[in-house]
């Protein structure tokens, strides 16, 4: 049984980690646990629990900036920007539900682990949002990088260095991130029957238009099914979605250009308001796949690959394939028994991708996390460097120990 240590300021978190460096004594680190099962289980017989370091320190609507704890619920945050119109652009999933865990997510945990929602494919990762950080290393010492405005810097750029490490580098305990306006308007076209590989080519036709695409989704006919929004589940077939956002003139002649565009496609319909917002955070959290214990891998490949990639693991195993990022992200269920069983399909996965792109495993029970690998192996020149940059934050190896990697 883990010792939850509770950090209630920065200084104690700086205090935890020092005795923790001295002791060479490892701790698994989180704010709201919310994703504590993505990734390798971490054998540390403390848990180092960050959810005090919560609150909005600064907010500054006209200057489009936002510093908060790291441990700030995301519907704090995402309530005060509702307040002034604005958003987090990168839209952060919730992965609770497809974790199966009950924690709230944080702000800083969206930024550790570098989540990212549909408007990727237009606004870009969590690091590209991400200003400025006070953490504390491995070694018990508090730094600071970054800070109010994107500018060049010499040596590490440290926040994009912590973002996507799973805290394994630096225990976050202020973020400064960059927001922006929310659309006055958002319409979203949905293409019905088509499929995976007709997807593929109208979401790329799509993209490659002038029409400033924010969403590009496909839901074959099964995840449609489930749906919370009646337009799509009672479809009864594959569904592909494209999003349009910003102020109404623009979304209006642009959404009556993209039809236009993709009528040969075939039977369309539209999302608005409301039931457009609802039908993007299903795709965003995952929703199709909340609810049951199969594994879930997520595939990040070319877009134009994503379909082949998923028939190529369809020859192997059975699998359902929810598409977003105009198929270049991949979400991939399969069966909890049979061939998937001892390593959640792992071997079948990574196989489908000789053409390039990595597999994490995002959902598994935690034997088979901790039997395979959940990141995508890395070649030996880049796990040396990963080896080298660990050593230099976290010498102990007492910040997640083993979190992504057996030795890192």
């Amino acid at each position: 049984m883990t010792e939850t240590l509770r950090a209630e300021t920065a200084e104690q978190v700086r205090e935890a980690l020092a005795w923790a460096a001295g002791e060479e004594t490892p701790l698994a680190v989180q704010g709201g646990g919310s994703k504590r099962p993505f990734g390798r289980p971490v054998q540390a017989a403390h848990t180092l629990d960050l959810s005090a370091l919560s609150g909005i320190a600064l907010y500054e609507p006209e200057e489009l900036v936002l510093s908060a704890g790291a441990g700030t619920p995301m519907t704090e945050i995402e309530a005060a920007l509702d307040a002034k119109a604005q958003q987090l652009a990168f839209e952060p999933p919730d992965l609770s539900g497809l974790l199966g865990t009950e924690g709230a997510g944080t702000l800083g945990g969206a930024l550790a682990c570098n989540l990212a929602g549909p408007r990727r494919i237009k606004a870009g990762a969590a690091r590209d949002h991400f200003l400025g950080v006070e953490a504390v290393s491995g070694r018990g010492e508090t730094f600071k990088s970054g800070g109010r405005v994107m500018k060049n810097v010499s040596g590490y750029d440290m926040c994009k260095l912590l973002t996507g490490a799973f805290g394994t580098l630096a225990a976050m305990t202020k973020v400064t991130v960059k927001v922006l306006p929310a659309p006055e308007k958002t319409r979203t076209l949905l293409l019905m029957g088509l499929d995976d590989a007709a997807a593929t080519r109208a979401m790329t036709a799509a993209l490659n238009s002038p029409h400033d695409i924010s969403g590009a989704a496909h839901l074959p006919a099964a995840l449609a099914g489930r749906s919370g929004v009646s337009y799509v589940s009672g479809a009864g077939g594959a569904v592909t979605a494209l999003r349009l956002e910003g102020v109404a003139p623009s979304v209006e002649a642009r959404m009556t250009a993209l039809r236009e565009a993709l009528a040969p496609f075939g039977a369309l319909e539209e999302l608005h308001g409301a039931k457009s917002g609802a039908f993007w955070r299903e795709v965003r959290d995952v929703v199709p796949f909340h609810g049951d214990a199969r594994p879930v891998w997520r595939l990040s490949v070319a877009p134009q690959a994503g379909h082949r990639v998923v028939a190529d693991v369809r020859r192997e195993i059975d699998a359902e394939a929810l598409y977003d990022w105009g198929g270049g992200l991949v979400w991939l269920a399969l069966p909890a028994d049979g061939p998937a069983a001892a390593d959640a399909g792992a071997d079948i996965v990574r196989s489908a991708l000789v053409n390039g792109g990595h597999a994490t495993l995002v959902r598994a029970a935690e034997p088979v996390r901790a039997a395979v690998d959940v990141f995508q192996p890395q070649p030996a020149p880049l796990a040396a460097l990963t080896r080298r940059v660990k050593d230099s934050f976290d010498p102990r190896g007492v910040l997640n120990p083993g979190r992504m990697y057996p030795d890192a």
